[in-house]
């Protein structure tokens, strides 16, 4: 699942996961952040439906990164009107900085199981002390062959716990309906390690 993977996804509008807006519960957190400045990444960002709310709400300091040129390139033409979005193409994982918060939206889900421990400790490496994750996860295992790629709660909080404190794990309250009862909102604090 590379990017020439994600990069044919997109040629081919097989986008099933893009919710054509940002998504309920995320724009809900967005719009109660007081802070227009913390420093943003929105990693696996694809269509940025996110970024384009937060740029509108004037917030100020945002990254956007995604693999695939094709999103990337979708992405600098709907976010063209916001030049202080930094969006990048590039590895996630290859990405270095520092992160008052980095929100989560469909990227999780979309990496092979075996990834979820680098994601994790990517994640930590990125945010700052006390800085947060926050965003999606699914909250149940999948019959069919991935991606999307599901998980449990158990396995979430066995993942992250080493990294950060579970400030926030439970079911969604305002997911889309084809997602109702099988999404869970996160917050994760970053660990003072």
């Amino acid at each position: 699942m590379n990017k020439d993977y994600w990069n044919e996804r997109y040629a081919a509008g097989q986008t099933g996961w893009d919710l054509g807006k940002a998504s309920p519960p995320l724009e809900d957190y967005i719009k109660q952040l007081g802070n227009k400045d913390l420093k943003i990444l929105l990693p696996g960002c694809g269509n940025g439906y996110e970024a384009l709310l937060m740029a509108e709400l004037g917030f100020t300091n945002l990254t956007v990164l995604d693999i695939a040129p094709l999103a990337v390139e979708k992405l600098q033409d709907r976010l063209q009107s916001y030049p202080s979005v930094r969006i990048l193409c590039e590895d996630f994982f290859e990405h270095v900085d520092n992160y008052d918060l980095i929100l989560e939206q469909t990227f999780f889900c979309a990496l092979p199981p075996s990834m979820r421990e680098q994601y994790v400790q990517k994640m930590a490496e990125l945010l700052v002390p006390q800085g947060k994750l926050v965003g999606l996860l699914f909250a149940t295992e999948f019959d069919k062959a991935g991606p999307p790629f599901g998980g449990t709660t158990e396995e979430y909080l066995q993942l992250f716990s080493p990294y950060f404190t579970d400030a926030i794990l439970e079911p969604c309250r305002n997911s889309i309906r084809p997602r109702q009862g099988n999404e869970l909102f996160v917050k994760w604090v970053k660990k003072d390690l």
